[in-house]
């Protein structure tokens, strides 16, 4: 589904720049402004002041070599055996108690998904789910939904945990801190009432076959670790790129700096740097590029300006009805689109909106934020990381069907955009 989805939406960005910008327009300048490789030449493109602002029409490379550098630090985080020794030490501190791995299991996706690719976080997760759910005789998908659902909501919380947030962020000139503070409240107060909601959900579930099996015991969690000396070192360039994100208001580095540093990092620690760079998840970053040409083309006909007309006239002068339209239009397309093309059209949207109707860009975007973010977990297809979870667990042996998947996500998801939507408008 990933190199479908990637050569469909690299294919779309080149005939929107080859037919459409070269061929119907006419025009060379549109083409290089879909493409924006003069992004790399720009002062500010690696080193900026705060709040300044990196929106063009065209690629965002701030958000593609931000996205690359944090997948191939984590590869590396990975290789180094950091997620499966983390793994197994939270399981056997828990006695291996399925009911506690799976609340256990939800908090350490949504904490590791605000700084680290929710899709990287799921894979490594479905992988150990499935693993000890074969030793302890219990159905793993119910851990898997869960683990995919607060892994979405944790990156929800920050700019750098989730592609959207990336995305809204480097183009609007948002900060880490921006979003921790209008967003991780929120979410927050979202993960405990998911927590609280998905236990009574699955607590008969898992008492169910419930055995613990002997050899379980003899697991040294250290054991994941072939080399220590790699281990130690991931791990600190993960807790050194951590505070450059945190302190990048305060040192003047852009994302795509940011991106840059991890990349070089953990390339030159790395005993096969060629290994790790095949590794990557390169098909997603096809498939945002893709859709960076694509939304720029739409942009630049003209196309997106009648989306903006439209969601005017549903939310009207009213900056609180305007909230409500966004959160809710863009969490029912995420659903079905993929959040990630979403936030992408809806950056020139907000913009368009903000300035023909003199409401607030910030309020505006914390209502698409949420909306994309949150809907984008309702359903199997609704975010990148729900693709890969579904995916992996299939290619294991336990294969989760829509209904099942949306039967425990869609009332979750409903509720927690009631609940956003009211904290949005207090808040703002």
């Amino acid at each position: 589904m990933k190199r479908s989805r990637c050569l469909l939406t690299l294919s779309a960005g080149a005939v929107m720049v080859l037919v459409v910008l070269l061929g119907s327009m006419g025009s060379p300048e549109a083409a290089m402004e879909a493409l924006s490789l003069d992004s790399f030449l720009k002062p500010q493109f690696w080193f900026a002041h705060r709040g300044a602002t990196e929106f063009n029409l065209g690629i965002n490379w701030s958000t593609v070599l931000f996205l690359t550098g944090m997948m191939v630090m984590v590869e590396g985080m990975s290789e180094a055996g950091f997620f499966d020794w983390l793994c197994l030490r939270l399981a056997k501190s828990l006695r291996f108690r399925p009911m506690p791995l799976m609340l256990s299991f939800m908090v350490l996706a949504a904490l590791l998904s605000m700084f680290v690719d929710s899709i990287t976080v799921i894979l490594f997760l479905v992988v150990a789910t499935v693993r000890l759910a074969h030793f302890l005789s219990f159905d793993p998908v119910p851990l898997i939904i869960a683990e995919i659902f607060s892994a979405n909501l944790g990156g929800a919380a920050t700019m750098s945990g989730d592609p959207p947030n990336i995305i809204i962020g480097t183009s609007l000139g948002l900060t880490f801190w921006d979003f921790l503070r209008n967003n991780g409240v929120i979410c927050l107060v979202g993960l405990v009432v998911v927590l609280i909601y998905f236990y009574f959900c699955f607590r008969n579930k898992l008492k169910k076959g419930y055995d613990l099996h002997p050899a379980l015991w003899e697991i040294n969690p250290s054991d994941a670790i072939l080399n220590r000396r790699a281990f130690v070192t991931s791990v600190s360039i993960f807790a050194g790129i951590i505070v450059l994100i945190t302190t990048h208001t305060l040192s003047g580095l852009t994302m795509p700096s940011i991106g840059v540093i991890a990349t070089v990092a953990a390339l030159a620690t790395a005993k096969y740097p060629r290994s790790l760079l095949r590794q990557v998840d390169w098909k997603t970053i096809g498939f945002i590029i893709g859709l960076f040409l694509t939304v720029s083309g739409l942009e630049q006909t003209g196309v997106l300006d009648g989306l903006a007309i439209f969601l005017a006239s549903l939310g009207g002068d009213s900056p609180e009805m305007m909230v409500i339209v966004l959160i809710w239009f863009t969490a029912i397309a995420s659903a079905f689109v993929d959040n990630i093309p979403m936030a992408t059209v809806m950056v020139p949207v907000l913009l368009s909106l903000s300035s023909t109707l003199g409401m607030d860009l910030h309020s505006l975007t914390w209502a698409v934020s949420k909306g994309t973010d949150i809907g984008g977990i309702a359903t199997p297809i609704g975010a990148s990381a729900n693709v890969a979870g579904v995916t992996l667990a299939a290619q294991e042996g336990h294969p989760i069907s829509w209904k099942r998947y949306c039967k425990y996500t869609i009332p979750a998801v409903l509720l927690l955009l009631v609940m956003s939507m009211f904290l949005l408008l207090i808040l703002h």
